[in-house]
């Protein structure tokens, strides 16, 4: 494992976001959902897609809160540009989001 000083953790923006869509991502290999999450007044919206459909009904992510990294540059995946990376702890293909134990403020750092 490589290992990182603080200048370079210090780079990633991490932060609270509520998701506000979730719509299916078709077009993938890997099964997959769009999402658009609000990460409040300072940010905004932003949009990705993730890999969380063996644990994650569309109707369950509705207004989940979830961490996420929002300084990543735009990624193209397929037809889609996805603009932030949401945080999950990844075993083979399900991945468990993260996510405050308590609702907060959308748009609040990570650290």
């Amino acid at each position: 494992m490589e290992k990182i000083n603080w200048g370079d953790f210090s780079k990633v923006d991490m932060r609270i976001g509520t998701i506000i869509s979730v719509n299916d991502f078709p077009e993938v290999k890997n099964p997959a959902y769009k999402l658009e999450i609000d990460f409040g007044e300072e940010i905004g919206v932003k949009k990705t897609s993730a890999q969380i459909t063996t644990l994650y009904k569309k109707e369950n992510l509705l207004n989940k809160q979830v961490m996420a990294v929002v300084n990543f540059p735009k990624k193209q995946i397929a037809n889609f540009m996805s603009e932030c990376l949401v945080m999950g702890a990844v075993h083979g293909k399900d991945v468990t989001l993260l996510h405050p134990g308590l609702k907060v403020k959308n748009g609040l750092k990570v650290s």
